[in-house]
């Protein structure tokens, strides 16, 4: 329970612990973001660390401290650790996947991987990107990509798109309304707008699922 508490409480109030971070690491701040992202986007087991607010709290730093934390840097930087990230989860996912599905358990089963393979020819592309905005859905897309063995040229491209739009999207909306008064002041709100936001293109997908299933 008190696990649950502190990763809320990260969650909730990244900006507090970033400015802490901030003023005890200086420049190592960069260090410590990149790999944040790049763990929460590549490794499979850890989907709770923070991924879109973690980005708009680093723009409102970048905003009120340009000399500690640029915003060009951080855009570079971040849209690397979040493109290497999927590109380590998918590969973690292709390794996995078929030595996992071998095993031909009830809930592991070939035709469960056939149906997934079969999806991501249809829709990876899409997948991968809207993907990046959608918390814990990130993390899992890359790999299941793998696991389905999506063609790498073309999970390459999206990833590559998806990444910098997610990390240019969350981080520049950050440099701009991080630091307004409101915004401050009630950021665990805000946190929780950019939570919900998120999810609506995989509300949008499955209410348009539903019409489709109904019509068809």
């Amino acid at each position: 329970m008190d696990a649950i508490k502190s990763i809320l409480d990260v969650f909730l109030h990244v900006d507090d612990h970033l400015h802490a971070l901030l003023e005890a690491w200086g420049p190592w701040t960069y260090v410590l973001l990149f790999a944040i992202i790049l763990c929460e986007t590549g490794l499979v087991v850890m989907p709770f660390l923070p991924g879109d607010s973690l980005l708009f709290a680093a723009g409102a730093m970048a905003a009120l401290y340009p000399d500690d934390l640029g915003l060009v840097p951080l855009l570079v930087l971040l849209s690397i650790a979040a493109i290497l990230g999927d590109t380590i989860n998918y590969f973690l996912g292709r390794w996995i996947g078929p030595r996992a599905f071998s095993l031909n358990t009830w809930f592991l089963k070939h035709e469960h991987l056939e149906k997934t393979q079969a999806f991501y020819e249809r829709h990876g592309g899409k997948t991968i990107v809207l993907a990046r905005f959608m918390p814990i859905v990130r993390t899992f897309a890359p790999f299941v990509a793998g696991v389905g063995k999506m063609h790498y040229p073309t999970f390459l491209w999206f990833n590559v798109v998806g990444g910098i739009l997610w990390v240019m999207l969350c981080t520049v909306a950050g440099y701009f309304f991080g630091n307004i008064e409101a915004v401050k002041k009630h950021f665990e709100l805000v946190v929780i707008g950019i939570v919900l936001v998120s999810v609506l293109p995989l509300a949008w997908e499955w209410w348009a699922a539903r019409r489709r299933g109904h019509t068809g």
